[in-house]
């Protein structure tokens, strides 16, 4: 397995934000990490990214554990997180320039890696543009070629889409859904039914704890996947 997480456990004092989380994601899966807001989300991935420690359990990431060996394991990750973390102020390229330096990576190698990543986003048009001029759904598209850059094999999407209209949306949806064909393994946490297809494997996490782990198609059945989401969360239409 590319992701594996087993017996994850953490809580805040007495709140209990995760609570016993275990599931596997192979390579090139896209999987949607779907849960309403508060369903311990953020936290799961703070503790993937190793911003929070695991309290308990274990993690492994392209076959490094996480506690024993995190430099290893976080080499193997690219991550967009929910809030944005490029430099206004710089050109895309500039952004991706300073992140390959921090990746320790230089010379003719990191410039191909930045004109890889650029390409796979169709972002190359952009590359001079400073990223304040650009719209919502280019800035994602560029924070995501540059989680690219160091040939990570998990990419870990925090509801990304966040703030986006629509059509920047499905856009952004299609592209992290290319990548998953391409071999990477995408974790995509958000809380919308329609950022996944039935194709895709689907963890629903609601108050810490997972209350299902399958293909979407077998979880839903003959259902929607907005009425199974609204059933098994207990939430109302």
């Amino acid at each position: 397995m590319s992701l594996s997480v087993k017996g994850l456990s953490y809580a805040y004092g007495a709140k209990k934000a995760l609570d016993d989380v275990s599931f596997d994601v192979a390579s090139g899966t896209f999987c949607a990490l779907l849960g309403p807001n508060g369903a311990g989300k953020t936290t799961l991935f703070s503790i993937l990214t190793r911003l929070f420690i695991a309290q308990s359990g274990t993690i492994e990431i392209a076959g490094q554990d996480l506690s024993n060996k995190p430099l290893s394991a976080l080499k193997q990750i690219g991550v967009v997180f929910q809030q944005p973390t490029l430099d206004l102020d710089l050109t895309v390229y500039r952004n991706l320039k300073y992140f390959a330096a921090l990746q320790g990576l230089s010379g003719t190698y990191a410039e191909n890696k930045i004109m890889e990543s650029l390409e796979k986003m169709s972002m190359m048009e952009r590359a001079g543009e400073t990223v304040r001029k650009l719209n919502g759904g280019h800035r994602r598209r560029a924070e995501i070629a540059r989680s690219l850059i160091h040939d990570p094999k998990v990419l870990l999407f925090d509801e990304p889409t966040v703030g986006l209209d629509a059509a920047s949306r499905s856009a952004i949806t299609k592209h992290a859904h290319a990548l998953a064909e391409e071999g990477y393994t995408v974790l995509w946490a958000t809380h919308l039914t329609d950022e996944m297809s039935p194709k895709d494997q689907l963890v629903i996490l609601h108050q810490g704890a997972i209350l299902a782990n399958d293909k979407a198609k077998n979880i839903t059945g003959d259902s929607s996947l907005t009425q199974t989401f609204l059933e098994l969360t207990g939430a109302e239409a």
